[in-house]
């Protein structure tokens, strides 16, 4: 029997970029499960037809969300990388933080728990991340070094990336015992194999959990604001 391949859209579309905006803000505003083809076609100004074309299921709209976000994602952390040579340590702790305190990636991880596509592409993005943090660390101490304590790179890494996501769903509920404590012994652990000039040092700041709905650009540079004005 011949099997029919069905026509899908471009991925260089203008209007598939336009409905990927419509996904992110009905994620941010009313969260994941608000997205569905009417809603979203409603939103875009489009029919649900249209966006069918583009996504023949609600895994490929969820799917292409994630991939488009974390293509900003990497880059901004490559060109983080790329300009913090020298403090490899201290641009991943930093870009962890943005990254755990980001609405979205709340939305994708909740999303990731009811879906098994979307729970595997988001340990794809988190298996890539990682090896760009590790390749950056390892080219800065070697492959052997533990800067800190009796830490391997790789469980370095893993420290610095897990502490972030941690700390911000315990204050999600409201916990906070010895967040404060924990986050500033670290950057004086950083600061230890990192110094920074005497002039720009200044004691790690509070950190506060981002409002599950707020947008990222708005937690991000609270978040951003707050750890490096320095």
């Amino acid at each position: 029997m011949a099997t029919s391949s069905r026509r899908v859209g471009a991925e260089t579309s203008k209007t598939r970029d336009v409905l990927l905006d419509c996904v992110e803000k009905l994620m941010l505003e009313e969260g994941y499960a608000s997205v569905t083809y009417r809603v979203l076609a409603t939103k875009a100004g489009v029919t649900p037809s249209l966006v069918q074309y583009y996504f023949p299921s609600l895994d490929d709209i969820f799917i292409a969300a994630i991939r488009r976000y974390s293509e900003r994602g990497l880059k901004y952390l490559t060109e983080s990388l790329q300009r913090h040579a020298d403090e490899p340590l201290r641009a991943v702790w930093e870009y962890s933080w943005e990254e755990a305190t980001g609405a979205m990636i709340t939305e994708f991880m909740a999303l990731g728990n009811h879906r098994k596509s979307i729970r595997a592409e988001i340990a794809a993005v988190t298996e890539s991340v990682r090896k760009l943090q590790l390749d950056a660390l390892t080219a800065k101490f070697g492959a052997d070094a533990r800067p800190i304590g009796d830490l391997s790179l790789p469980a370095l890494q893993l420290l610095m990336s897990g502490l972030p996501k941690f700390i911000n769903l315990e204050e999600g509920i409201g916990v906070t015992s010895a967040h404060a404590e924990v986050t500033e012994a670290f950057e004086r652990y950083i600061d230890s194999v990192e110094p920074r000039p005497a002039s720009v040092k200044r004691a790690a700041p509070t950190r506060k959990a981002a409002p599950r709905k707020a947008t990222p650009r708005k937690a991000t540079a609270r978040k951003a604001a707050s750890r490096t004005k320095r």
